[in-house]
């Protein structure tokens, strides 16, 4: 997800590493914060497969600074990653959110609404956090009031996303 989000804002504008960070962290940082650890070596390898070019800047009241930006290589890398998210990053509400804030990108309705789809798709299978004897435990059933809190707020999320969806799907529908 580290480099669908950094396709995806230098797919914006160009930025140096510390904006870069920055925007990641505001989309996902509170949920899955991100380490210079990861991200430097995450830029060196896209760099290194050509999907980002670096130059260097005169930095303002600082040392130079590396200001990255998206290659047209880098574009059709994005671009395909938005067209066949993985698994994870359909079932996964953090991935698929990181999906959602590039699909902008993907420039054919038709392919933004097959990864809709699929997110809708998923959301629609019976599924929850615990299970008794390989049944999916409703809120209802839960019998702990703080399991109950976990499955009526995870409810309200998954209903309130299926609408979403459905009424995306619907306007992307209209401009097909």
């Amino acid at each position: 997800m580290l480099e669908l989000s950094i396709l995806g804002f230098l797919a914006e504008e160009p930025l140096h590493g510390y904006e870069l960070k920055e925007r990641i962290t505001a989309l996902t940082g509170h949920v899955r914060p991100v380490s210079d650890g990861a991200l430097y070596p995450a830029i060196a390898r896209l760099v290194a497969a050509g999907a980002l070019d670096q130059r260097t800047e005169d930095g303002v009241s600082a040392a130079p600074r590396r200001v990255l930006s998206l290659t047209d290589q880098g574009r059709a890398t994005l671009l395909e990653r938005l067209r066949h998210p993985k698994p994870a990053e359909i079932s996964d509400h953090v991935r698929f959110n990181t999906v959602l804030a590039f699909l902008r990108h993907l420039p054919d309705p038709a392919e933004q609404a097959a990864v809709l789809r699929r997110r809708l798709e998923f959301l629609e299978t019976p599924t929850s956090f615990f299970y008794d004897d390989g049944r999916p435990v409703r809120a209802e059933d839960a019998g702990d009031l703080f399991r109950q809190g976990v499955l009526r707020v995870a409810r309200a999320t998954g209903e309130a996303e299926r609408t979403w969806l459905r009424e995306a799907l619907e306007t992307l529908a209209q401009r097909s």
